[in-house]
């Protein structure tokens, strides 16, 4: 994303912000419409839809389409300090996010099997429909992804783990936001997904745990990738082989 863009997306974000510490803006409140609010703020509207999807993957706005965005219920987050920020502090590794990731999120997957409710899954598939409707657009893909993920945290039934997983979640939207122009195979990474939410909704808690599990190991090959910029290695006896032909894909 280029600086003149982050600083536009930053504006919506200090703004909205502004609104929701001042007590204007309250949890299931409506936002102005989007030409009028673009005006306010004097921002090109696409700036303005950039900022909102910034704050919709975070959790901060509910954006209803055909309906409106709205201040999502329950607390917004932007107040507090974010695990990246911890991690610009401590020195974490991106290893160490995706295992802590295999480890909560897996079982989460499985808690989600166990415990979803219908408006989860329902959810969960709508998620899943803007997925592939958006395979060519990264960054519009990574807010579903990352939404997709935020619903089997809440699935689970534990508010705990899913705060626990709220944390993660924002620091790394931060970090992907920066590399997702350069993920490659959206579709792929869009059908694993379709494969989780598939076993969620069975109530196959074992099968949801071993895919999210093998999406994780996948997601990391891709993070890795989409840093360093360039393509996998080849395989060392130089015959493709069906495993290593198969690009990693994006989280």
């Amino acid at each position: 994303m280029a600086k003149s863009d982050t600083h536009m997306t930053m504006r919506v974000v200090n703004h909205i912000r502004t609104l929701i510490e001042t007590g204007d803006l309250q949890p299931g409140d409506r936002i102005p419409p989007e030409r009028e609010f673009a005006r306010r703020l004097r921002i090109s509207r696409a700036s303005l839809r950039t900022g909102i999807g910034y704050l919709a993957a975070m959790g901060v706005m509910d954006v209803r389409h055909g309906v409106g965005t709205f201040v999502a219920d329950g607390p917004p987050e932007l107040g507090k300090s974010s695990l990246s920020l911890l991690g610009a502090l401590h020195g974490f590794q991106s290893w160490q996010m995706f295992e802590a990731r295999r480890i909560l999120e897996s079982e989460l997957a499985a808690l989600a099997a166990e415990r979803g409710r219908e408006q989860h899954i329902s959810a969960m598939s709508e998620e899943i429909a803007e997925m592939y409707a958006t395979v060519n657009d990264p960054i519009e893909y990574l807010i579903h992804d990352v939404r997709f993920h935020r619903v089997i945290a809440q699935a689970s039934g534990n508010p705990i783990l899913a705060a626990l997983m709220e944390t993660i979640t924002s620091a790394l939207y931060d970090e992907r936001r920066k590399t997702a122009e350069r993920s490659r195979d959206l579709k792929e990474s869009a059908d694993l997904h379709r494969e989780i939410y598939r076993a969620i909704r069975s109530r196959n808690s074992r099968e949801a745990r071993a895919v999210m599990e093998r999406h994780l190991t996948a997601a990391q090959s891709a993070q890795d990738l989409e840093i360093s910029g360039g393509p996998p290695p080849p395989p060392e006896n130089g015959q493709a082989t069906k495993k290593a032909r198969r690009k990693p894909v994006a989280v």
